[in-house]
């Protein structure tokens, strides 16, 4: 991990801001509950290594997500790029943001050339198959999927723009809406109980949460108050009966 690169300077093919945003949406939202967290590992544009018969071989996914590892290696360190032969475990899937320069690849349209590393494509599906290939083009606002089956990859049957992955309970789809101050169609997660809310959302909901709490509390208060204020009248009301029976000579002690 600390030989190989995690990024050659000069490349091309560096992430740009919707690159950036959108894999940062999908790192919030991914919260697979039948996995601890300390056992997922989440990671968007890092050097993907799969032959260590060729260390200059490696595919950089714009996301991919893997079970069953620690976000950390050891000593708490973070990786510079993810080696499948050291960690032992492949990618459970990958997300492909289409650009207009890589689209051919990502959709398995190039064909290898003589002596040059394999395709994307052939990475994913035949090297380390990956059980889950997705391919989002915001240009088109399409998303299609492919899940691993036998030899290859095929095409997911999508439902309003989603589909549901039952080992992780969890599904992916498209949500129209504002993420970091940019309204746009986003690739997210959801549970059972709908969209999984970013870190933004989740502190939204703590503050209403709060402020309704407070409200309650306020609202408890003056119902108190008001309590009270009516016991005091109440009880101001009937010593000013006795008073009255008083001065009729009547001892209300009798």
């Amino acid at each position: 991990m600390y030989d190989l690169p995690s990024e050659l300077v000069g490349e091309s093919g560096l992430p740009d801001e919707f690159h950036r945003i959108q894999a940062d949406a999908l790192t919030q939202t991914c919260q697979p509950p039948n996995w601890q967290t300390d056992r997922v590992f989440i990671a968007s544009d890092l050097n993907l290594y799969y032959d260590p018969r060729h260390l200059g071989w490696y595919k950089r996914p714009d996301w991919f997500l893997v079970l069953g590892i620690s976000p950390c290696q050891q000593q708490q360190d973070l990786r510079l790029s993810y080696l499948v032969w050291q960690e032992g475990v492949n990618p459970f899937l990958v997300v492909e943001l289409l650009s207009p320069g890589t689209e051919e690849e990502d959709l398995g349209q190039t064909v290898r050339r003589v002596n040059q590393p394999p395709t994307k494509w052939e990475v994913y599906e035949q090297i380390l198959r990956i059980p889950y290939y997705v391919i989002y083009d915001r240009y088109e606002n399409q998303l299609r999927a492919f899940r691993l089956n036998g030899t290859g990859y095929e095409a997911v049957s999508l439902s309003d723009g989603r589909f549901w992955l039952a080992e992780i309970q969890l599904g992916l789809g498209l949500w129209q809406g504002s993420y970091q101050g940019t309204n746009g169609l986003w690739l997210r997660w959801y549970d059972e109980t709908g969209w999984i809310p970013t870190l933004a959302e989740s502190a939204q909901e703590e503050r209403q949460r709060a402020q309704e709490e407070h409200q309650r509390a306020e609202e408890q208060r003056l119902r108190a108050q008001e309590m009270e204020i009516a016991l005091a009248e109440e009880r101001q009301r009937v010593q000013q009966l006795l008073e009255q029976l008083r001065s009729l000579g009547v001892s209300p002690d009798d």
